[in-house]
């Protein structure tokens, strides 16, 4: 046999090889369901979007662990969205029309979840919202929502002020607010609550819901200031923060889209030496938060979808997947405690997975059609809590949670009624 011959002989078989390969590598990937995920990697939204993938990877992790979806494995589809709307619509339009994924789930920021809903209902795609709850979103008429914390943006003030009201002394009730948010569609919509505005649909500017007096009025107090900062680029926080000083505010509310906004603005309260009574955020939860403020962290309250020590039971993968059960296993692969960005997709999970355990299915309507049969008394169960909605997709009997910074650890302080809470500090210590 010639030397031209034999490498032809060993040419063909390699490709033979190859493409016998190939074809079962393209086998086993078609026989995995694919799950869509568009998520800020990068940009604004960076932080809390890298840690709302890791929570869908680890309960991902744990649905392959045991037997997958229909005895096959879970995949992730996962795309950067760069904290962008027209990429984020992009890639909900390419999952469906190109990846041909199984299910989506669903993105963080108000500022992406609106654009793309009106994408997934087109479809008829079920679209589980971990991090999205202004109540346009839920106005549009869709059927096909539901939102995995605890309600829409603009009653969370009603938390805010509850908290003021049942667990601060008479003595150190503030009664001159100051509230300053980012120009981001979640903080603009606990704004719209906290102040009292009409809710108005963009474009129709069909009337949604008048929040009027709002909450801040209701408790009895004052906004003596109230400015809001361009939802990228800011960098003037200590205009800002003087700005507030000069106000005289003894409450202070800062609303915004990252943790990385929380402590900078908190650092310039602290240069300027404004010592309000109470300062309330809403971000802060994070490790990160903690790392950059360190001791100055104290006393600082925080409203939070979630919280390490809730009593809360859940189910994954066909078994029991209690909060404390996550919590122990996240420390364990962690060394650390999970915050509420990792929580909560990693809920969002859990109610998808339970929904395709009790349908047998991936098909989207009927695991619409078994969200939408949960009530309070048989809900999804997850390390949020238990899950039931409305026909808007708002969960019912769900409130979200007010922590504190003490010592260094996040506390559970509010409402009271929920689980063990810690003694508030009140007031907030001085910088």
């Amino acid at each position: 046999m010639t030397k031209k011959s034999i490498y032809y002989r060993l040419l063909t078989s390699t490709i033979f090889v190859f493409i016998i390969s190939f074809g079962v590598n393209n086998q086993a990937n078609a026989d995995t369901i694919k799950v869509g995920v568009s998520m800020p990697l990068t940009g604004n939204f960076a932080v809390p979007g890298t840690k709302h993938l890791e929570g869908y990877k680890t309960c991902v992790d744990v649905i392959n662990r045991s037997g997958g979806w229909l005895d096959r494995e879970v995949e992730l589809v996962v795309n950067d969205n760069r904290s962008d709307t027209e990429t984020a619509i992009s890639q909900y339009e390419r999952f469906i029309n190109v990846d041909k994924v199984d299910l989506t789930f669903g993105t963080f920021s108000s500022k992406l979840t609106f654009p793309i809903s009106p994408i997934l209902a087109k479809y008829n795609s079920i679209h589980p919202i971990p991090s999205g709850g202004a109540l346009r979103i839920f106005s549009q008429g869709h059927k096909n929502l539901f939102y995995f914390q605890a309600s829409a943006a603009e009653y969370v003030g009603s938390n805010m002020v509850g908290l003021l009201n049942e667990l601060v002394a008479s003595e150190d009730k503030p009664t001159r607010a100051a509230l300053v948010h980012a120009d981001d569609f979640f903080a603009n919509s606990i704004a719209t609550g906290l102040l009292g505005n009409e809710v108005r649909m963009p474009g129709s500017g069909d009337l949604v819901e008048d929040m009027a007096p709002g909450y801040i009025a209701s408790a009895g107090m004052e906004v003596v200031y109230h400015e809001q900062w361009p939802e990228e680029g800011f960098s003037d926080w200590l205009v800002l923060a003087n700005s507030i000083k000069r106000s005289k505010a003894d409450l202070v509310i800062a609303l915004m889209a990252s943790p990385e906004e929380a402590s900078q603005f908190a650092r310039a309260l602290k240069i300027v030496k404004h010592n309000p009574k109470h300062l309330i955020l809403s971000q802060g939860t994070q490790a990160e938060f903690l790392e950059a403020l360190g001791d100055s962290a104290e006393g600082i309250i925080i409203m939070s979808a979630y919280h390490a020590d809730a009593p809360y039971k859940g189910l994954l993968g066909g078994n029991q997947m209690n909060n404390s059960d996550f919590v122990a296993e996240y420390h364990i692969n962690n060394g650390k405690l999970p915050d509420e960005d990792v929580a909560i997709t990693y809920a969002l999970c859990q109610g998808i997975d339970q929904a395709v355990r009790a349908t047998g299915s991936l098909d989207n309507q009927k695991l619409m059609d078994w969200l939408h049969a949960r009530t309070p008394e048989d809900p999804v169960q997850t390390v949020l809590g238990n899950f039931s909605w409305d026909e808007r997709g708002l969960p019912l009997d769900k409130s979200f949670l007010m922590v504190q910074w003490q010592n260094d650890r996040l506390e559970f302080v509010y409402p009271t009624n929920e689980f063990q809470a810690q003694d508030i500090i009140s007031p907030k210590p001085e910088w």
